[in-house]
């Protein structure tokens, strides 16, 4: 770690070391090689909270088997287009990864991506039919072309055994399969993207570095950290400062005083896996596969059962269960929530408390759930599961996002937002998944809002050989597309 220089201005600092933060100070260096750069994290070193391998599910969103991205309401047709803009973006993701992977930036990218099978499975007439038609419809475009479905018992035993077996004869099932699906060690990417901007110039990585606070003086922000061993403070200056510090993020907005933070609020939400390291069952099962979530729930909540690939060992994952916790961090304090209450949102957090007791109480019941009716959950899946072979993974912290709408309703909102200053100069992110699959798509949206002169300028040749389409092309060029897709597979050794 490099001793962090704060005798001069830095144009851009940015708070926590996740994979968001990394992907963005890796996209800044790309475009502009002579950046000075610091990047604070509290922790004693990067994607140690939501970006750690065992604190997500690692599914590379695609919008392959999600069925949250597209919606079954009874009586209306499929919605379609999160789950082709999803695929789109994460086209984007690839295209940078394989960039770093062929420039010689990042080696051996099987550390932290690897093929595996997406798969959407449904029990029941009306979900079947369902599945059929999402089947359907999203053959059509780019990205989707390779799907395949099935309600066939013995086809889908064969591409998920442990899903298929011990069920009763007659059940009406099905299954939507994509063979290019992937699984992404989000820890391994982030330490790469780390690594790789620690080793360049005029970058400064300080870890164990708590953000003190965040002020507007003059024409730049000043950041005021502490060192949590040493209790060494630091005052750095910065024209563009970013907050990507995972659940913590939303304090830190609410520091810089600016007033498109106001009346934002946060709703944290734990989760919980089971998971399974008997190779004898791990072997049988090689899938992400996705359900519909539970009737009156969030999607968010949605099962699946995921094979996962963490520093080359193989393990499944069954969840999420969700928790209650006052934290906004896995190692944050109980007094975050108490802390985030200002008087400019205290309305909208009671409002959203009360219309939400039904979801309050299911995050209740889910922290104080037994290992027999969490097997009960996971029978559902995998009929099979014996308790002996599964154990209980403390996942990581999520802090849904509490707003007024366009009505001047307060509402919980799922999914990530990108919060940033009228004059650009400071930016946050807030929310949760998919942002770390879509987070090179949504920094490159950061970058063009935040530095749009240096976007149609200086940097336009760079970001057009690193990106030869984005995502309103990858959305309706098939030809297009395909040789994106192609030439990143090829790059990630993902054929």
């Amino acid at each position: 770690m490099k001793n962090i220089s704060t005798n001069e201005v830095k144009d851009a600092v940015l708070i926590g070391a996740g994979i968001v933060s990394a992907t963005l100070g890796a996209l800044l260096k790309e475009f502009n090689p002579d950046i000075k750069m610091a990047i604070l994290e509290v922790r004693n070193t990067g994607a140690e909270e939501s970006s750690s391998a065992w604190n997500n599910a690692g599914t590379g969103h695609a919008g392959l088997c999600e069925l949250n991205y597209t919606p079954f309401i009874p009586g209306q047709q499929v919605n379609l287009k999160k789950a082709i803009f999803t695929n789109a973006q994460f086209e984007v993701s690839r295209s940078f990864w394989s960039h770093l992977v062929a420039n010689g930036a990042f080696k051996t990218p099987t550390d932290f991506i690897n093929p595996v099978p997406h798969m959407s499975f449904v029990q029941g007439e009306a979900n079947v039919a369902f599945l059929k038609e999402r089947y359907e419809k999203l053959k059509q475009h780019p990205g989707f072309d390779k799907m395949a479905f099935s309600d066939n018992p013995q086809q889908i035993q064969d591409w998920a055994p442990l899903v298929a077996k011990g069920r009763s004869a007659g059940e009406k099932m099905a299954l939507t399969r994509v063979e290019g699906g992937t699984d992404i060690s989000f820890g391994a990417l982030t330490r790469k993207l780390l690594a790789h901007l620690e080793a360049q110039q005029n970058i400064d990585v300080g870890y164990c570095e708590r953000v003190e606070d965040i002020k507007r003086v003059n024409d730049v922000w000043e950041i005021k950290s502490k060192n949590i061993i040493t209790g060494e403070e630091k005052l750095i200056r910065s024209r563009f400062v970013f907050i990507g510090a995972g659940g913590a993020a939303l304090l830190l907005l609410q520091k810089s005083g600016i007033p498109e933070g106001r009346g934002i609020g946060g709703f944290p939400v734990s989760g919980q896996w089971l998971r399974c390291d008997n190779p004898d069952i791990v072997e049988q099962h090689h899938a992400k596969v996705y359900g519909l979530s539970t009737e009156g729930l969030p999607t968010v909540v949605a099962p699946h059962l995921d094979t996962r690939i963490i520093d080359g060992k193989k393990s499944l994952l069954f969840g999420p269960y969700a928790g209650f916790t006052t934290k906004f961090l896995k190692k944050g304090s109980y007094f975050d929530v108490l802390s985030s209450i200002r008087l400019d949102n205290i309305e909208s957090l009671v409002s959203v408390g009360i219309h939400n007791l039904d979801f309050i109480r299911y995050l209740i019941d889910q922290s104080t759930q037994t290992m027999e009716k969490r097997m009960a959950a996971l029978h559902r899946f995998y009929p099979l599961a014996k308790e002996g072979d599964w154990k209980r993974q403390i996942a990581g912290q999520r802090v849904q996002i509490i707003k007024r709408d366009q009505y001047g309703r307060s509402i919980l909102q799922m999914g990530t937002e990108v919060i940033t200053s009228g004059d650009k100069s400071l930016a946050a992110l807030l929310g949760a998944s998919p942002g770390a699959s879509v987070s090179v798509s949504v920094m490159l949206n950061l970058i063009e809002k935040c530095f749009p002169e240096q976007v149609k300028g200086a940097w336009a040749e760079k970001i057009k050989k690193i990106f030869p389409a984005r995502e309103a092309e990858l959305q309706t060029d098939v030809t297009l597309y395909n040789k994106v897709h192609d030439f990143a597979n090829k790059v990630l050794h993902l054929t």
